[in-house]
């Protein structure tokens, strides 16, 4: 087989395998969520191998207690958020107006800027209202369409067996896949695996926990703060924070506008906005450094437009995937281009360093 025809096979192989995708993302949530749990759970199951235990048996032991686990703090959560929702639901009408009375001025100027030609029409309140009962038929027909729910329960109940069953027979998958290697270049694909198995390690392991920490980071110092949906909030922003920036941005942001909007005094603003530096501290200078290392190489633009071009392409699923699939990409871009670098294409041309040792002499 020629060189031509080889790169022919590979690219045929790769397009029916991202048009397959494609097809099926409709149905591929819980498998690619049980392989993400697999994989971020191996190396325990691998450790439980090396005390002695069945992997069957390490397997069923780390999944119980994975799930368990997140069963348990759900069962903690739960009645927090639901009791900040309610609550957001009785107090959002004021919020609102609340909102009206210290934009007022910034309204007024805006009708004296638009003159009398429709700047009656311009009423922020009703605006408001229609918009907060815009988001909520919104999100309403989302939790309760037929799709949402088939999701859930598909996630609910298929992803623990796909989990269990990938991580009971991690070792023999990855076996029989290297035997599948063409062998000319097996040594070379498994240089790159091994790359991107650490950068992924570094980032799902690594950035998921540091997500974790500061979501409760967050969530219990707004509580403490005494900030309405601190809870809500926090947990939301420290799980968005897998986004260089994102989630303490955007997190800071909509506490410190709900903490003036809920407070009449700068010192528990400032408290809110204080718990969000400490937090980017503590990240910057501990978690990171510790937990996810210089091993990723992803670049907050590229994490950015991986999550948009993933989410558009390939719904939920390609928000789930995408991530993992940059780190891979951005692995095989650095090899190709250090190939490239090294290679005839590249260096074609270049004189000799005695030559251009002489030319720059003379």
């Amino acid at each position: 087989m020629t060189q031509r025809e080889r790169l022919t096979f590979w690219l045929g192989l790769l397009a029916a395998f991202l048009l397959a995708v494609y097809v099926l993302k409709s149905v591929l949530v819980p498998f690619a969520a049980g392989m993400a749990i697999a994989y971020f759970l191996d190396p325990i199951v691998d450790r439980c191998e090396r005390a002695g235990m069945s992997r069957t048996v390490g397997t069923a032991v780390v999944l119980l207690g994975f799930f368990f686990a997140g069963t348990g703090v759900l069962l903690l959560l739960v009645p927090l958020i639901q009791a900040q929702a309610m609550q957001l639901a009785k107090t959002l009408p004021d919020y609102l107006e609340r909102l009206s009375v210290m934009a007022e001025p910034l309204v007024n100027m805006a009708r004296a800027w638009l003159g009398n030609g429709g700047a009656d029409n311009l009423d922020l309140p009703a605006i408001a209202a229609q918009a907060g009962k815009w988001m909520l038929s919104v999100a309403g027909q989302v939790l309760s369409g037929g799709a949402a729910v088939a999701n859930l329960l598909s996630i609910m109940v298929i992803t623990p067996i796909v989990a269990f069953y990938l991580l009971r027979d991690w070792d023999r998958i990855v076996a029989a896949v290297d035997g599948w290697l063409p062998r000319a270049q097996a040594k070379t694909i498994r240089e790159q695996a091994r790359i991107i198995d650490r950068t992924l390690a570094s980032f799902v392991r690594g950035q998921g926990s540091v997500c974790l920490i500061l979501g409760g980071f967050y969530a219990v110092g707004l509580t403490i703060a005494g900030l309405d949906f601190g809870v809500i909030i926090g947990l939301f922003a420290g799980l968005i924070s897998f986004v260089p920036f994102v989630g303490s941005i955007f997190g800071g942001l909509l506490s410190v506008g709900l903490a003036a909007l809920q407070f009449d005094s700068l010192t528990p603003i400032a408290i809110v906005a204080g718990v969000f530096v400490v937090g980017q501290a503590i990240e910057g200078n501990f978690l990171t450094p510790n937990l996810v290392g210089d091993a990723v190489g992803l670049h907050p633009v590229w994490v950015m437009f991986a999550l948009l071009a993933g989410g558009a392409l390939f719904g939920f699923l390609g928000v789930l995937i995408a991530v993992p699939v940059a780190a891979v990409i951005g692995v095989l871009t650095r090899f190709a281009l250090s190939r490239y670098l090294a290679s005839p294409l590249h260096l074609h041309g270049i004189p000799p360093a005695d030559d251009e040792t002489g030319d720059a002499g003379r």
